[in-house]
């Protein structure tokens, strides 16, 4: 697994690639996707770091676990690549935008959009094996991407985090919430929405006015 992650994001991280457990989690991953069909495909594995680079970072996502279907993840959270059938739980987000912001329902569920605009999609999990969903985690990757939020939390100011469903919500611990905005709310996974935890939150014209009370530019959802 080559770490190709973006420059800004490496001179943060860099004493991370040297730990033990990075290490042991590259070589663990090297060896699923040499044995078994892992999503997304390796040169998407951080592509939410090469997105949307360390300082352009305005808002971040949580999401739990790459999606495991065919096709699906693209290395960024709850987003597939074009001309897949949207999931359950982005049909959710999409349903929530066109209520929020008056959004037409679009036809892609590919999010780069998003990144490319400062929103970091970051799942806990950056890896899947096929049809295995949560196949690896805990062999690594959640040491690495809660360091990366405490990391974005110590040394940045005024981003806002989106915690979705009780998993994200437990972030919160590694947010430094007097200098940082959280918003939460039920996950948009089916389960959670139809029971009204998810529907009316409004996250995503709330993270746009915030946005514009610091003098930065709207998300563009």
């Amino acid at each position: 697994m080559e770490i190709a992650i973006n420059d800004t994001w490496k001179e943060q991280l860099k004493g991370e690639f040297s730990k033990e457990y990075f290490k042991e989690l590259v070589s663990f991953v090297k060896e699923e996707y040499a044995n078994h069909v892992c999503y997304p495909p390796e040169n998407e594995i951080f592509a939410a770091f090469n997105y949307c680079a360390f300082n352009d970072t305005k808002v971040v996502i949580i999401g739990q676990d790459p999606y495991h279907g065919p096709n699906q993840a693209n290395g960024l959270c709850f987003s597939v690549h074009d001309g897949i059938k949207h999931p359950p739980s982005l049909i959710n987000i999409f349903k929530e935008l066109e209520t929020d912001i008056n959004k037409d329902y679009p036809e892609s569920g590919n999010l780069e959009s998003w990144a490319e605009q400062g929103v970091l999609l970051l799942n806990a999990t950056l890896t899947v094996r096929e049809h295995d969903a949560g196949s690896h985690q805990k062999k690594g990757w959640e040491v690495f991407t809660d360091t990366i939020i405490k990391t974005i939390s110590d040394n940045r100011e005024d981003i806002i985090f989106l915690l979705w469903g009780g998993f994200a919500k437990k972030k919160i611990k590694l947010i430094d919430t007097k200098k940082h905005h959280v918003l939460t709310s039920g996950h948009p996974s089916p389960l959670s929405a139809n029971r009204g935890y998810w529907f009316g939150n409004r996250h995503f014209s709330i993270c746009n006015e915030i946005l514009l009370k610091n003098g930065k530019k709207p998300i563009i959802w």
